[in-house]
C-alpha cells in the first residue's frame, strides 16, 4: 500500500489492487505500552486496511505521514514535576511542568489517577478530559512523590 495525503491533507491509501481509500486513519493498538508496534490503518469506513507490526519498518516517506497523522491528533502532556496541590482533598488543583510548559489541572477524585502496566506508570484525568502521563513516578523528584503518595 502506498499512502499519501489528498487534496485536503487527509491521508488517502492506494492498494495495490488499485483502489483507493480516502480520509484514512492510523490506529495504535497500545498507545502507552509501545506506541511504535501495532498499528492498523482504518477505512472511512472503520474497517482495517493494513496491519503495521513495526511503524520503524515502513519507509521514512510513510513513517513521517502517519507520525504527522499522529502528532496532530494525540496530545498527551508527560508530567516532569508536580509544583504544588490546593488540597490533598479531591477536587483539588494540581500545578504541574509538562513537557509542553507549566500548566494547572484540576483532579475531580483520585479515581482520575490510573496505574499503567510498566514501572510506576501513571495516566492522570482532568476535569478538562485531558490526560496527563507520568512514565515512571519513582524518577519524579522527591517533593513530587511526596505530592503523588498522598492521592494513591
Amino acid at each position: 500500500m502506498k499512502l499519501e495525503r489528498d487534496a485536503f491533507g487527509r491521508l488517502a491509501c492506494a492498494a495495490p489492487d488499485g483502489a483507493r481509500h480516502e480520509n484514512v486513519q492510523p490506529v495504535r493498538a497500545f498507545p502507552l505500552a509501545d506506541p511504535g508496534a501495532g498499528i492498523a490503518l482504518l477505512s472511512a469506513e472503520g474497517r482495517e486496511l493494513l496491519w503495521i507490526e513495526r511503524l520503524a519498518d515502513l519507509p521514512d516517506a510513510e513513517r513521517a505521514l502517519i507520525e504527522e497523522e499522529f502528532a496532530r491528533r494525540e496530545f498527551m502532556p508527560v508530567i516532569e514535576r508536580i509544583v504544588a496541590v490546593s488540597s490533598y482533598a479531591t477536587p483539588s488543583s494540581w500545578q504541574v511542568e509538562t513537557d509542553r510548559g507549566a500548566t494547572t489541572l484540576v483532579l475531580k477524585s483520585e479515581d482520575d489517577i490510573r496505574r499503567l502496566k510498566g514501572p510506576g506508570a501513571l495516566l492522570i484525568g482532568d476535569a478538562n478530559g485531558i490526560h496527563y502521563l507520568i512514565r515512571d513516578r519513582n524518577a519524579l523528584d522527591a517533593a513530587s512523590r511526596r505530592i503523588l503518595k498522598r492521592f494513591l
